[in-house]
């Protein structure tokens, strides 16, 4: 069956795209060498995504029961990726799915029944894609990831056939084109990596793919890239790099990093890249229909941002010092910082009681809407520490908390992740938690802590599905056990004494029980009378989740 490109394989590309770009965030970041070494290109890349994402969500949401147009999710896509865009190759690769949605969306038929496209629209919007990139660039260099996209584009012109085969030859063509940057970006092969944006970009490449064939597409390691390279005949690679004084990425360059967005005209734009270009280098300017994102790096910020109020409305404006460690894009309010904040992510009003009066800056985790990196920025931001232990109590949000404390570093503050899993291990970890104690200790005891404490849940099943316990049918009890099906039942209480059994069957001193609103107080009276009767020396803790907390959540520790 031909594979086309629709309005939910776009969203599934996103999603898929995001995690990739969460998986390799790290890694990305650390072979950022080009323009300028800031270690930051994955999690920008992360960041830019995770708006595009989240733009694409909310027109799946506004658009219920129904779903949206093809060329409504991608221009959704292109809109979200615009006004997120982080850093060079977050704006660059915002101007790569802009030119992609320009083809795509002028492509998308109305009607619902054949709202999609196929794989020569695809090759064009690959095309269309680079161009647009190059044209966005004040001053193209090969060996980026710009290269990285025009060898992807190239390699899927002429394919011949559906998206699937298209989006596989271009990610097949990027991951080539990747391993050359090497020989031809000399900053790349002195340092002997690859572009760091063009890492990015194919992860973002191989998530298309995913998408479309319904494969797992597993993008080789940043080492594995330049080992490829360099084992390929590196030494005879094309070496055209553009090296001058002061060039980006060496040794006294431009001091400052200054984005915004900015509603202006297409003249007043124009004239704004020129002046822009004479105050320093790395310059991008992506967008379109009144709305931009400008990116350059000066040594004057003032007179950047200047620049763009002479040329319209510049706002979100962020100033990075290159080498420091913060980044400007708010002015703190002149109190004393505290020495060291807690910030949780926990869901239900009734937990983010309990979590403030343990003294925690919270995050509320509403169903179906995961908080984004930026929330948990603003969070710490409001936390007004020098020290802050960030706690996601979510498997699903380790690389949205990831790259948001990667985001905070950059700001001046001292972060660590504890990854926890489940609001209860974030309450075994908030139960040890001294703030007098030296930061290393009080992490690595909160860590203990929560990696002590197995956790469960009672949910209840939406479909038919396959579980690790059996097929369940739509309405049943479900009991997770560290996050996988245990018990299938049905009846809550019944369910969660199975749960209970098992977990307490390894050993335990201490059981967490957090209610949902829904579940009646005599479900806990029963769960503590069976602990007490059958467990003598476990002890049993109740707490109400309140709404939008989950049916039932258990915690031994």
């Amino acid at each position: 069956m031909p594979q086309n490109l629709d309005a939910v394989a776009v969203r599934a590309w996103c999603r898929l795209a995001l995690d990739a770009l969460g998986r390799a965030r790290e890694e990305i970041d650390s072979i950022n060498v080009y323009p300028v070494a800031d270690g930051d290109t994955g999690t920008n890349l992360y960041l830019t995504v995770e708006s595009a994402s989240q733009a694409v969500d909310a027109a799946f949401t506004g658009h219920e029961p129904a779903l949206p147009s093809l060329a409504e999710t991608v221009r959704a896509m292109a809109h979200g990726a615009l006004i997120g865009a982080r850093g060079n190759s977050g704006t660059i690769l915002s101007q790569l799915l802009r030119g992609m949605a320009q083809v795509i969306g002028a492509e998308g038929e109305p009607d619902r029944e054949a709202d999609h496209v196929g794989g020569r629209v695809l090759e064009r919007a690959l095309r269309q894609a680079a161009e647009s990139a190059y044209q966005a660039v004040a001053h193209p260099v090969e060996g980026t990831v710009l290269t990285v996209a025009t060898a992807a584009a190239d390699a899927a012109t002429g394919t011949g056939g559906d998206c699937g085969a298209v989006a596989r030859a271009a990610y097949e063509g990027a991951c080539a084109a990747l391993d050359a940057t090497p020989g031809q970006l000399a900053v790349l092969g002195r340092a002997g990596v690859v572009d760091a944006g063009g890492r990015g970009l194919v992860a973002v490449l191989g998530a298309l793919t995913g998408a479309l064939s319904g494969e797992t597409v597993v993008s080789k390691s940043a080492a594995a890239h330049a080992a490829h390279a360099k084992g390929a005949g590196h030494a005879h690679a094309r070496v055209e790099a553009v090296e001058c004084e002061d060039a980006p990425g060496e040794e006294g360059g431009p001091a400052f990093e200054v984005i915004y967005l900015l509603e202006a005209d297409d003249a007043a734009v124009t004239r704004l890249r020129a002046r822009l270009d004479r105050l320093g280098d790395s310059l991008v300017v992506v967008g379109g229909d009144g709305l931009w994102n400008v990116h350059v790096h000066v040594d004057d910020a003032g007179a950047a941002v200047e620049a763009g109020v002479e040329a319209g409305r510049p706002h979100r404006i962020r100033i990075t010092h290159f080498g420091a460690d913060d980044a400007h894009t708010t002015v703190q309010p002149p109190r004393e910082r505290a020495q060291r904040a807690i910030v949780a992510v926990v869901p239900g009003e009734g937990l983010a009681g309990l979590y403030s009066e343990a003294g925690a800056t919270t995050v509320p985790a509403r169903v179906g809407e995961p908080p984004a990196s930026g929330e948990l920025v603003d969070a710490i931001r409001r936390a007004h520490a020098r020290e802050v232990v960030l706690l996601p109590n979510d498997a699903e949000l380790r690389h949205t908390a990831a790259a948001a404390a990667e985001q905070a570093r950059t700001e001046g503050v001292r972060v660590a992740l504890i990854p926890t899993r489940s609001a209860v291990q974030g309450i075994a970890a908030l139960a040890v938690h001294e703030p007098d104690r030296r930061f290393d200790e009080d992490v690595v005891a909160m860590t203990s802590a929560a990696g002590a404490t197995r956790y469960g849940e009672l949910a209840v099943a939406e479909r038919q599905s396959w579980t690790m316990a059996g097929i369940c049918q739509a309405g049943d009890m479900l009991g997770l056990i560290d996050g996988d099906v245990a018990v299938i039942g049905s009846e809550v209480a019944r369910t969660a004494v199975s749960v209970l059994d098992r977990m307490l069957s390894a050993g335990g001193e201490m059981v967490t029980l957090v209610l949902g609103e829904s579940v009646p107080d005599t479900v806990a009276e029963h769960l503590e009378k069976h602990v007490r009767e059958a467990y003598l020396a476990v002890d049993t803790v109740v707490y109400r989740g309140g709404r939008q907390s989950a049916l039932l959540l258990i915690g031994v520790e």
